[in-house]
C-alpha cells in the first residue's frame, strides 16, 4: 500500500519560510517518497522548485536560497492516479489571476472523468486529478473570480478525498473534504498572545519540528487562509451527513506514531491494538516481535497482554523506502530483504508471534516468514493489527483491485497455508475501534465495503461488484 501525500502551507511575515517548509516535508516524508516540491511567494511572483527523489535529494541550500519569501506550500508525493513521472510532482501551477496560484494535494478524486467532461477537457490531457482542479481554478480565477470563490464552484462539484493547500499572493489557504478522509491541522508559530506566523500540515509532528504550537484539525469542508495578518476560517462545503470519516489506516500504519488524530496519540492506539489482539488470539510462543515500523507498538501492547517478552527478530534498512512495491512476486520478495534482515540469535529455535500491520496481496507476508523460517524460527504464529484488507480504496490510498486482495478470495486457512506460518488472527473491527477510541468517525470500507462516498467503478483499478 501506498498513501496518497503530505501537504505543508507556512505564513510568517519577514522570515524566508522555505527553510521552515524543508524541515516540516522532512516530517512527512514517511507519506511521499516519489517525489517533494515547494512553491512560495515573493517579488510578486511565484516559484515552484519540484523533482522525483526524496525531499533532501531535491532541496539542496541553492534550492531553499532560491525559494525565498515568507509565504510557502510544500508537497511530498505518492501517486494514487495520474503519472508517477517528474511533470507530475506538486505542486501544480497556474498562471492564472494577477500572480497565478500554486497547488498541492493529498487524497484522491473518484469523479475526475465527470468534472473534465463537464469542462471540455480530456482525462488524458491531464498528469493527475491535482492537475485538473487547478485546470478548472485557473478558468474560474481567468473569468474574475477571487480564487476562493474558485474553490468554492470547484470543490462542490467534486468527489472524494482532498486535503489542499493552495498558494496566492499574499495568503495560503487549507482545505479539507466535506468527509475528513485526509488528515490536516492549524498550528502557531509564536505564542497565543504574540502569534508569529501560522503553519497547516497533514501531520502534528510536521508543527513540533518546525517549533509550531497545535492549535486544532482542520473540520471536514472548512477552509482555513493564513496571511501575515493572522489567520480566518470559512465553512466552504457543507460537512458531509454524520460523523467525520478519517481513514482508518491512518491509525493502524500511515500515520507517524507520535501524531495525534482526533484528540488521540496513535502509538497509543497501535499498542492497545497489540493488547487487544493478545486478548483475543493468544498463543504458546517464546518471543513477541513487530514488523518494523508500524508493527513495532502493536507487538509491544501484545507482549504487555500475553505476559510474553518482548524482543526485535527483525533490523529495518532506514535508506529503503517505506513500502517496496514492485510488479512481480520475485521483485517483491527480493525487496522483503532488502528492506529487512533477521536477528538470528533471538530467532533460532524460538516459537514466535510476529505482530504486523495489515496484509495485501499477501507477498510480502510469505517473503517474511519464509526469511524467519531461514533464520531457524521454531514457530511463526501471525497476528495482525487490523481486520482483513477486503476492498480497494478510492479515497487516497493506492490499493490493488479486488481480485488481487488476499483476504477478499481466501479464507484464514488458505491464507495461513499460502504465506506458510502456523497460525494467522487479524484484529476484530470491533476490537479495531475500541482500541483507536472511535465508534464511527473513521472511514472503514476498505475492510467492510460500505463506502461513505460515491466510489468511481470504472477508474482502472476499480474492483469487481
Amino acid at each position: 500500500m501506498k498513501e496518497a501525500c503530505g501537504v505543508v502551507g507556512i505564513v510568517a511575515a519577514g522570515r524566508d519560510v522555505s527553510y521552515l517548509c524543508y524541515d516540516a516535508l522532512y516530517a512527512l516524508q514517511h507519506r511521499g517518497q516519489e517525489s517533494a516540491g515547494m512553491a512560495t511567494f515573493t517579488n510578486h511572483q511565484i516559484t515552484v522548485v519540484k523533482d522525483n527523489g526524496l525531499v533532501s535529494h531535491v532541496f539542496a541550500e541553492t534550492a531553499l536560497r532560491a525559494l525565498s519569501g515568507s509565504l510557502v506550500i510544500g508537497h511530498t508525493r505518492y501517486s494514487t492516479s495520474g503519472s508517477a513521472n517528474w511533470t507530475a510532482a506538486q505542486p501544480v501551477y497556474r498562471s492564472a489571476g494577477a500572480s497565478g496560484f500554486a497547488l498541492a494535494h493529498n487524497g484522491n478524486l473518484t469523479n475526475t472523468p465527470a468534472l473534465a467532461e463537464a469542462a471540455g477537457l480530456s482525462v488524458t490531457s491531464m498528469l493527475s486529478d491535482s492537475d485538473l482542479v487547478a485546470e478548472l481554478l485557473g478558468r474560474d480565477v481567468e473569468a474574475g473570480a477571487s480564487l476562493p470563490e474558485a474553490l468554492a464552484n470547484v470543490l462542490v462539484r467534486a468527489e472524494g478525498a482532498f486535503s489542499m493547500v493552495i498558494l496566492e499572493a499574499d495568503a495560503v489557504h487549507a482545505v479539507r473534504d466535506p468527509h475528513g478522509f485526509r488528515p490536516l491541522c492549524l498550528g502557531r508559530l509564536g505564542t497565543a498572545d504574540a502569534p508569529e506566523g501560522w503553519v497547516v500540515a497533514s501531520e502534528s509532528p510536521a508543527l513540533d519540528v518546525v517549533g509550531a504550537a497545535f492549535v486544532r484539525e482542520i473540520l471536514p469542508g472548512e477552509m482555513v487562509t493564513l496571511t501575515s495578518a493572522g489567520v480566518t476560517t470559512r465553512q466552504l462545503l457543507a460537512p458531509a451527513a454524520g460523523a467525520e470519516k478519517l481513514c482508518i489506516f491512518e491509525f493502524v500504519y500511515f500515520a507517524r506514531p507520535d501524531t495525534y488524530l482526533m484528540g488521540h496519540q496513535v502509538h497509543t492506539t497501535r499498542r492497545r491494538m497489540g493488547e487487544r489482539l493478545a486478548l483475543q488470539a493468544p498463543v504458546e510462543a517464546d518471543l513477541v516481535m513487530g514488523v518494523p515500523d508500524s508493527g513495532v507498538p502493536a507487538a509491544e501492547g501484545y507482549a504487555k497482554a500475553s505476559g510474553i517478552p518482548f524482543g526485535y527478530g527483525l533490523v529495518k534498512n532506514r535508506y529503503i523506502g517505506r513500502t517496496f512495491i514492485a510488479p512481480t512476486q520475485n521483485q517483491r520478495t527480493a525487496g522483503v530483504r532488502r528492506k529487512l534482515n533477521p536477528l538470528r540469535e533471538n530467532i533460532a529455535g524460538q516459537r514466535l508471534v510476529v505482530v504486523d500491520d495489515s496484509i495485501v496481496r499477501g507477498t510480502t507476508t510469505r517473503a517474511l516468514v519464509g526469511m524467519l523460517r531461514d533464520a531457524g524460527a521454531a514457530e511463526v504464529h501471525l497476528r495482525i493489527s487490523s481486520p482483513p484488507f477486503t476492498w480497494p480504496c478510492f479515497f487516497g490510498i493506492d490499493t490493488p483491485t479486488r481480485d488481487d486482495l488476499l483476504a477478499a478470495n481466501h479464507s484464514i486457512g488458505e491464507m495461513t497455508e499460502y504465506i506458510g506460518c502456523d497460525s494467522l488472527e487479524f484484529i476484530t473491527l470491533e476490537n479495531l475501534r475500541e482500541a483507536i477510541g472511535l465508534v464511527d468517525e473513521c472511514c472503514d470500507a476498505c475492510l467492510t465495503g460500505r463506502y461513505p462516498a460515491p466510489t468511481p467503478v470504472a477508474i482502472g483499478r476499480a474492483s469487481r461488484w
